[in-house]
This record gives C-alpha cells, structure tokens and sequence, in this order.
C-alpha cells in the first residue's frame, strides 16, 4: 500500500472525486482518501506517476509520501510538519480580514439602511452612494475569500461540484443579482421613477454575499482547530521521540541526533534519559518506564539481553545497549505509522455517507435551481426566489457527511494507542465495536504461557530418574509451551542428556524419537495409548490431575509405559476480572485449548468463561472460529504465533502481547501487554467510536434532511418559515464544527474503569473487600489452591492471592462470616491471620 498526500479538497465531494478519478488508474485495487488528513492510501500495482496524474486531472493535488528519506525518526521535522494545523492560521486571518470590512457594510446596510443608523450626509442622501459602497465591500471580502470562487468554479468546469463551488455559487448569485438590483435602481433615478428607485434599493443582497463568505470561513476555521485536536494523540506520540542520543564511538561517549543512529551502534541510557532507539541490554541493570507505548505505569526492570524500546524512559540504574532498529523501524515508529494508517482507511459504515457525498452537490445545485423556479412560477418575485435559491445551496453541508466516520476513527485510533491498543484499520476498530462473541486462546492469553511441572507419578519398577532422563531426551527438541516446562525442570535437577534419532513431532498430539536404539514416545493420553498399556491406576491418577487444571504428560519406551508428569499454567492475575468485564459487556465467551477436556473445564471454571472447547489443535482453531462465526460477530484472541489462521478468519484478530513486535501481519487489532484487560478495553473503545459515529452520522444526514426543505420555503405555506441565507450559512458553518467537536468528545473514554463492567459505586465495593493474611502460600501454584478454595464459596466474587506479600484479597457479592473464610483457607493446608 503507498500513501499520498492530497491538497485542495475541501468537502466530502472533493474526496468521493479523488477516490473517483484514482479507481479508474490502470492497477489501481482499492483506493481510500481521508478528508480529515488530507492523505490517501492506494493498494495495487499502479504506477505512482499515474496515480499522482490521476489526482491532478481531477483538479487536486498529490505527492508520495515518504518516498525520500526511509531513515527519518517518528519525531522527525517532516512526520511532525505533517501533523501542523496550517489551515487555522491562515483562516483566522482571512476571517479577520473579512469581518474588518464586513462591519462597515453591515453598519449601512443593515443599520443605515433598515434601523436609521447614523451616516455622513454625502452618503444618506444618495441610494446610488449606499449601493457603491456595499458593492465596493462586498468585493473586498469577496477578494479575500476568493479561494471559494476559484476553487468552485474550477471543480464545476470539471465536472466535479464541491463545497466551495456551493458557496461560491451562492455568493455569486447574491452578489450577480445585486449589482443588477444597484444598475436597474441608477437607471431608475436616472429616469426620474423614484419609486422603482426605492423599490431595487431593497433588492440588495451584498451583505448577504459578504456575511455568507465570512460565516462560512468562521465554520471553516473552526472546524480546521478541531480536526487539528483529533491528532493531538499521534502528535503526543511523536513529541516523546528524544532528539539525541550518547552513543560511544572510539571509546568515548558523543551526544549525536538521533536519525544519525545506525543499527549496531552502541548507546548508553542514564537514568532519567529517554531510550533514543531500539536495542537490546548489553550491560547494566535499569527500571524503564514503557507506559508511552504500553500504557503500563509500573516500571519494567531491564538487564542483559533484555530488549529496550525507543520512546521509554530510564528510571533508575545503567544501561549500555546495541541498537538494533532505528528509523521508521523503531516500535514508536511502527505505531505512529499504525494510526496513520487507520486514520487513512475507512470503515465499512461510512459507506453510505461516501455514496451520498458523491452525488450531494449536484443534487443541491437541482434543488436550488428547482426553488428558484418554484418560487417564480408562484408568483415570489425574483428577489424571494433567488433568496430562496441562495439558502438552499449555502445551507447544504457534504463536509460534515465526511467527517462523519474519520474523525472519529482519528480519536478512537489515537485514545487506543495511548493506551496500548493499536488499531490497523478503521474497519478494525468497526468490527471490534460489533463484537458479540470472543473466543480466547487458553496458553499466554488467559494463562501466562510459562507451565512448570507440579507432579511427577511413575510406573511400577520405573524410577523417577528414568521417567525424567526419557522425558528430558524426547521433549528437549520440541517447541511446545509444555516441553519447554518438562525441559527447564530437568535442567534444573541436572537431569542427564541422552541422545535421540529420528525425532518427530505429532502436532497437538505428542513426540516420538529413537533413544538408546529403542522406539520412545511422550504426549496426551490418546497419542500414548496407541503404543503402551496404561493401568487403570495411573489413569484415575492423570483424570484427578486434569480435574486441578493441569495437564498430563504420559511417557513411554518400547511399548511400556514410563509414568505421567503433570505440567501447570498459571493463570493471569487479571484473567478472571478481565472475562467477568466482558460477560457484564453481554458478550459471550469461549475458551479453546489443546487440552483435554477435564483439564479445560477446570481452567475455564477458575478463569470463568462461557464456553470451553476442548481438544483444538493448533490448525483446527480456524474451523472452530469458523462455527462461531455462524452465531454472531467473532474477535479472536491470541498470541499471533501458532493462532494466525484463526485471527485472519474472525471478524476481528486481535493479538495479545505483542510488545515491540507490534507489525503482526494477522492481527486487526495489537495489544502491547500481555493483559487481558486489554481485550474489554479495546471492545469498549470500539462500541464508543461505532456511537459516536452514529452520532455524527445521524446529525450529518438529518441537518440537510430537515435544513435544505426550510431554506427552500417548504414550509412557508403552512407556518411562514423563511429562513435568511445568512442564517443558512450560519448553519452550514456550524454543521461540521458540531461533527468534529462531538468526535473530541472520545478522548474522554475510560479504557479500564468502572464504566466497562458496570462495577458498584467505589463507596459499596470498598466496602466488600476484605484482606486477609495467609502464610505458608510458597508459590503460584499455592495462590491458585487458595483462589480456587475461596472463589468455590457463593458470597465470594473473586479472590486475588499474593505470596510475595502473604494475603489475599477478597472480593464479596454478599456477607459472608470470617471464620467461613478462614475454613476455606486453611482446608487446603494454609493458615488464616487478620482479617480486615
């Protein structure tokens, strides 16, 4: 995809025209122009030439972006200037101009002329004088504002009507008939008819041109200074980027820009200084503080061979690191480049809009020019008709039907990034606002990925030597999560090495390799059972296993079987918070594991999911997704690894987790942590953005809708409404302002907070919480016994333990007495202190 900017558009029309003429480029596959940033993205294999000729044929103005320099920084002069609001400035003057010469005009016109306000005698005296000198105003400021007449009447001339062209024929008219009414009414005084004199006097509509141009630059600047805010968080993101970097070059340490940071230069970090670049710890230890792109406020410790993000700040402690990617490359980058690029596509909703857009001004023009003869044939006077007319078209407003969706996108887009959540496209951001159900990958997203081994139960006359030398020489080449666990527990307890041949991987379902010359085999239950018997004891031993959540492991070597170690996965402390936000959201959600079933029901019951499915091996999530689509709108959740042909196939992918591999190719949405309090977040900001676009949509259409029949006089015959051209531009100014101005309205959204799950008022829910001091928890898996002890009881709605600390906290759906608490703790071997 190439990204261009475009100038001179000025509306919806204007975009829908770009869009128009582009499509029509031989190679061009889909093409989407952003109104609110002035940009457009172009997908195909269509030379950029032709593309950029396309633009200008249809009367605009294109470049390639970015197609000098690729090793330009975020915070880059350029990426910075591409945000700059320039159009308030350069409005504000205009409008000032105008309403210097507009007072005076107003002052005879509408004062003199209509109230007797105070006037030289040279000019009272003479209706010509009066006419010259509103005439000589209204030119003045129809010079200042001359980009609507030349801009309008060059977009008519090609054949592509836009707003100005609106404005401009509605000026133009008001203005063309007046100087007829001011060269009718000298010819009449000329003629000695005193009355005709009288009679055009009051056919005058310069200031009705004059105030129409300016009213239209007031709503114009207006809604340039609120577009300007939907990027303030893009520009936020920018501004973190630091401007230097110490990097040591011969030994000796130099501050140098930071776009002059090449990859595998060696830079050093003191605390308090930002990280300039992506690198990796090479010495030192140090707290960095990654909330600028994570949205995490508690600092992340960092030593050697750690990973270190540009944009973050140290802390605390020494860093010495080795860049390894600088530039455009760098995460901060990456995510500036991610919300552009939402910013620029557009969501399916908009579509309606962008239809409407295409045809909105050519159908205002057959409008006004159907009142005007309306207004005739009724007998009106040309005066009333051409008012008529004239308020038709300067009421009509396409910019605020293609404001609509972007500017909400830009905010949505620009909140979630603040926080972490990174939206590719606007679609995206759409469809995680229409999710109904969410299906979640039971390893690193409900659970943290890092099993470890709880129990290890061998066979008769196998020692447990033998069952871990077996296990250790078949898992060591495999890359299963579970692997790896039985691995590090056998490095751990130096646990000797033998050597395996023909080593094979059965995905989701085991390993087999040749050990010691004899055929070995290690996996779940289904997998063992086709090579070795397995008593009746183990087996209910590995089913009361599976029933605590964890997951065994058989073993066997030439057709016997060696024993059953047991591997666990520790849940996420916010996992079952996280699901009970999205259950209280109303949607449904589903666990899916490679696991058995008993295992499975065990973790979704701790985590507290709607549904599990058990038994999904990894190419199998797809199909299972695939069913889910069948009953509602799907967002997929996963690591982005093993999970991305389920991603692709959902509604929405999103993928957890990512931190600075921020560019996964499957996933709609990226989350920087790995929380699952993230996902609810995301969903919530989605179901903001999806209303506020219903907002703005709803006011875009039922303005014109109720707005252009009024001007018209529609209503004139049944309750005398006449609506001023003034007024209609007054109106037309303040459509799009309200558009913006209620898009602004999103950088208020709460990601994480009461408003998502509907909690208790804060005064209620502190006073259901109670702490209690526990001793003897040692580790995880302790944690989880007590969680599971106390959350088994019906007054209690989650319980959150903390070894390190000793305690747990309790939180209560009704009163519960604290000896019944203290029982639960400690008939798992615990024992209960304080309770408060």
């Amino acid at each position: 995809m190439e990204h261009y900017s475009v100038t001179g558009m000025s509306c919806a029309a204007c975009s829908a025209h770009v869009e128009k003429a582009v499509s029509a480029v031989s190679g061009v596959e889909s093409v989407s122009v952003s109104l609110l940033t002035n940009s457009m993205a172009v997908e195909g294999s269509a030379d950029s030439d032709a593309v950029i000729a396309a633009v200008q044929k249809a009367g605009y103005g294109a470049s390639l972006k970015g197609a000098e320099d690729k090793n330009k920084t975020a915070s880059s002069k350029e990426a910075a200037d591409g945000l700059e609001d320039r159009e308030t400035p350069v409005l504000r003057r205009r409008l000032i101009a105008s309403v210097v010469f507009l007072i005076p005009l107003m002052y005879v016109s509408m004062g003199h002329v209509m109230w007797g306000w105070p006037v030289p005698d040279f000019i009272a005296k003479s209706h010509l004088v009066i006419g010259l000198i509103e005439l000589l105003f209204t030119v003045i400021v129809m010079v200042i504002n001359k980009k609507f007449f030349v801009n309008g009447f060059t977009a008519l001339i090609r054949r592509s009507p836009n707003m100005d062209t609106l404005v401009a024929l509605g000026a133009g008219a008001a203005f063309g008939y007046s100087t007829y009414a001011l060269f009718a009414m000298a010819y009449a005084a000329d003629m000695g008819n005193f009355a005709a004199e009288h009679m055009y006097m009051h056919e005058f509509y310069f200031e009705s041109a004059a105030m129409i141009l300016a009213l239209i630059t007031v709503g114009k600047m207006l809604e340039a200074r609120s577009k300007g805010k939907t990027t303030d968080a893009l520009k936020s993101l920018m501004r973190l980027a630091p401007k230097l970097a110490t990097v040591v070059r011969d030994g000796a340490e130099v501050s140098v820009p930071v776009e002059e940071v090449k990859k595998g230069d060696i830079f050093v970090v003191r605390p308090g200084e930002s990280i300039p670049v992506d690198g990796v710890v090479l010495e030192g230890f140090g707290a960095v503080d990654e909330s600028a792109l994570t949205g995490e406020s508690i600092p992340v410790d960092k030593q050697e061979g750690a990973s270190v993000s540009a944009a973050t700040i140290n802390r605390s402690g020494f860093l010495k690191c080795e860049a390894t990617r600088v530039g455009e490359d760098t995460t901060l980058s990456q995510i500036i480049q991610m919300v552009s690029d939402a910013a620029a596509t557009k969501a399916p909703i908009a579509k309606a809009a962008d239809k409407v857009s295409g045809i909105f001004v050519p159908v205002v023009i057959g409008i006004a020019a159907v009142t005007v003869a309306v207004w005739l044939i009724a007998g009106g006077g040309i005066g009333t008709a051409l008012g008529r007319g004239i308020a038709v078209l300067v009421i009509s407003c396409p910019c605020a039907l293609g404001l609509a969706t972007p500017v909400a996108i830009m905010v949505g887009s620009g909140v979630g990034a603040k926080g972490g959540i990174l939206f590719k496209t606007a679609a995206a951001l759409e469809a995680a606002g229409r999710t109904q159900i969410v299906a979640l990958d039971k390893t690193g997203t409900i659970t943290k990925g890092e099993p470890r081994v709880t129990d290890i139960i061998t066979a008769d006359e196998i020692t447990e030597s033998e069952l871990l030398r077996l296990a250790y020489a078949l898992e060591v080449k495999s890359e299963h999560p579970l692997a790896g666990a039985v691995v590090g527990y056998c490095e751990d307890n130096s646990v000797e090495l033998s050597e395996s041949e023909t080593f094979k991987a059965e995905s989701g379902s085991g390993v087999s390799a040749v050990i010691d010359g004899v055929s070995s085999q290690g996996g779940n239950y289904a997998f063992i059972s086709g090579f070795a018997e397995i008593e009746p004891e183990l087996r209910t031993k590995a089913e009361s296993l599976a029933e605590d959540g964890k997951t065994p492991l058989y073993f066997a070597k030439d057709g016997k079987l060696y024993g059953i170690i047991a591997v666990s996965d520790v849940i996420k402390e916010d996992s079952p918070d996280a699901i009970k936000r999205m259950k209280a959201m109303g949607l449904r959600v589903v666990m899916l594991t490679g696991d058995n079933e008993k295992t499975a029901n065990a973790i979704g019951a701790q985590s507290g999911v709607d549904e599990v499915i058990a038994g999904v091996l990894p190419d199998g999530k797809e199909e299972v997704v695939r069913g889910l689509l069948a009953k509602g709108k799907v967002a997929m959740v996963g690591d982005g690894i093993n999970d991305a042909p389920a991603l692709t196939r959902a509604d929405v992918g999103i993928a957890i987790g990512a931190g600075a591999d921020v560019a996964l190719d499957a996933a709609d949405v990226v989350l920087m942590k790995s929380s699952l309090s993230d996902v609810p977040a995301a969903i919530h900001l989605g179901r903001k953005v999806l209303r506020n676009i219903h907002e703005n949509l709803f006011w875009a259409f039922i303005y014109n809708i109720i707005g252009i029949p009024v001007a018209a006089g529609v209503f004139y015959p049944l309750f005398g409404w006449k609506l001023n051209p003034m007024f209609g531009a007054a109106a037309m100014s303040l459509s799009s302002f309200c558009v913006v101005t209620n898009a602004l309205r999103l950088n208020f959204v709460r990601l994480h907070g009461r408003n998502i799950s509907q909690n208790n008022e804060s005064e209620k829910e502190d006073s259901m919480k109670k702490t209690i001091t526990v001793t003897g928890m040692m580790c995880e898996h302790c944690e989880m016994r007590v969680k599971k002890a106390l959350e088994e009881l019906p007054q209690v709605a989650s319980a959150s333990p903390d070894h390190k600390n000793n305690s747990v906290e309790v939180v209560l759906e009704s009163e519960i007495d604290d000896d019944a608490l203290r029982a639960a703790i400690e008939n798992e071997g615990y024992k209960a202190g304080e309770i408060r």
